[in-house]
């Protein structure tokens, strides 16, 4: 090959089940289609950390990083994938409308890349400002979205409303602004060699906003009825009636046919320069989303179903070009991605990235691990062999969490004083270079997602049944990967006696 270039897409809470490649028979994804005919389609592919900001520091760090640390920025110990490449003389360039880059918790991830752009607008995204709808949103909605719960935050609703009258044409919607600077990045450069692109759009994640031409391709759900246009689900069991769970879906479908729109674009280009000769091509996400299976909505607040955790992939390598159209079942998960694309580019894997490269797995589907895990902090740690998922969650909730870092950020704002005062230095892990860690009482990141108790399922017979009380030896070996798992990435103790499993 005479060059050697990397193309990452990345939606957030693509739905495997939604996509025709991975067996819808009604949504509309021909791109997708057309992916997976010239790449290899990853059947068993798990995410690890959840939800949003924590599965974007394993797909840097290609370590699980749940156990220790919630939601927060790329360490100052952490290896980053972007930034090896950058220091070895690969250009990386992010672009990206993804809000949580631009906050607290987000702040130290697009700074790793060589250079990066953004787009604006996204969900609650303090963007635009539009004072007649914050003094006045009472008025303002009228009570038109009362018939779908609201979010936590109202602030959210808000800045949403005045953010839209901002991208009222497709080409200011986010999505469009965020795929044309990829564009304009690989129409510049496709000459060059050794660079790495990810075009990372927030969609199709709610709000499920788009324009009348994407929702005309679902025309029999979207005949102008301003009482169920809605499309905010809240992270809440789905108490509503069938035909407005089923509105809510064609608003996802809506989206998610724009992002296959655009994935389409970037096709055209690999196309138009014959990128497929020197391109390694990967579509990914970093989690699924629930649209009323289980009775529920969204994520976070429920059991890490297989809507949520079970994630499409797909690959593209030019090494491994007759591979392409095929199915790969071995377990795969998003910390594979970042020694991928490191061994790609022939650059050092750091000892401390405990994914595997997929180069085999694409080569002949050889297993890289026999059980992928997956969680929150602080409460639910789920295990799956393929075949069988297990779930645990704290079976002693009352017992306490610790927060470990060097950068004290929530989501959207620093720890609070009252953390800080409080806090003490761990001993370092065997990850974090000889640093010792500020420590800190912490809290699960999910709330009621803890509180489900224990459950194991089928996943060839029926992923809703809970069958772990009639197979107790399969439960057992269950929690004994559970517990190689934090072994493994050197879990803090106190881990052990909260989920209620033997350290030992």
């Amino acid at each position: 090959m005479s060059k050697k270039r990397v193309i990452m897409i990345m939606y957030d809470s693509l739905n495997l089940r939604m996509l025709q490649t991975y067996g819808c028979d009604w949504t509309l994804t021909p791109n997708f289609l057309r992916l997976a005919e010239r790449s290899v389609q990853f059947e068993r592919n798990y995410v690890c950390s959840m939800p949003c900001m924590p599965a974007r520091r394993e797909l840097h760090t290609g370590r699980a990083n749940f156990l220790h640390r919630s939601w927060g920025p790329i360490e100052p110990y952490d290896d980053s994938m972007p930034e090896i490449l950058k220091n070895n003389g690969i250009y990386t360039h992010l672009v990206s409308d993804h809000l949580h880059y631009w906050e607290d918790g987000g702040a130290t991830y697009h700074t790793r890349y060589s250079s990066w752009e953004i787009s604006r607008g996204q969900e609650g995204d303090p963007w635009k400002a539009d004072l007649s709808y914050v003094y006045n949103r009472d008025s303002v909605f009228d009570g038109k979205k009362e018939w779908l719960r609201k979010p936590a935050h109202l602030r959210h609703i808000t800045q949403d409303a005045i953010n839209r009258n901002f991208m009222d044409t497709e080409n200011k919607t986010s999505q469009a602004v965020t795929f044309q600077n990829g564009i304009d990045f690989i129409i510049n450069n496709q000459e060059e060699d050794r660079w790495f692109l990810q075009i990372e759009t927030f969609d199709p994640h709610e709000p499920f906003y788009t324009l009348q031409s994407d929702r005309q391709l679902y025309p029999y759900h979207f005949h102008g009825d301003e009482e169920r246009e809605a499309d905010w689900p809240p992270y809440a069991p789905a108490t509503e009636n069938e035909e407005t769970i089923e509105h809510v879906r064609y608003h996802y479908a809506a989206l998610l046919s724009k992002c296959d729109r655009y994935l389409g674009k970037i096709l055209d280009l690999m196309d138009a320069y014959n990128m497929w000769e020197d391109t390694m091509l990967i579509v990914n996400t970093d989690h699924g989303y629930l649209l009323g299976e289980h009775g529920y909505w969204g994520k976070s607040a429920m059991p890490l179903y297989e809507e949520i955790a079970h994630i499409p992939l797909y690959i593209y390598d030019p090494a491994h070009r007759d591979k392409i159209g095929l199915k790969r079942y071995a377990l795969t998960q998003t910390i594979d991605l970042a020694p991928t694309v490191l061994e790609y580019f022939e650059a050092e894997i750091p000892e401390d990235m405990l994914g595997h490269a997929l180069g085999s797995v694409m080569d002949d589907d050889a297993p890289v691990r026999d059980y992928a895990a997956f969680g929150y902090f602080g409460s639910q740690i789920n295990i799956t062999d393929g075949r069988y998922l297990y779930m645990q969650s704290a079976m002693h909730p009352e017992m306490p969490i610790y927060e470990y870092t060097l950068m004290p950020t929530h989501m959207r704002n620093f720890f609070s004083n009252a953390e800080l005062q409080n806090m003490e230095l761990s001993e370092p892990f065997s990850f974090t270079k000889g640093l010792k860690l500020m420590k800190t009482s912490g809290r699960p990141l999910t709330g009621d997602s803890n509180s489900f108790g224990t459950a194991l399922y089928d996943l060839e017979e029926d992923n809703s049944k809970n069958i772990a009380e009639d197979n107790p030896l399969i439960t057992a070996k269950m929690r004994a990967a559970i517990v190689d798992f934090l072994h493994e990435n050197d879990a803090p103790h106190e881990i052990y006696a909260r989920m209620g499993l033997d350290s030992q």
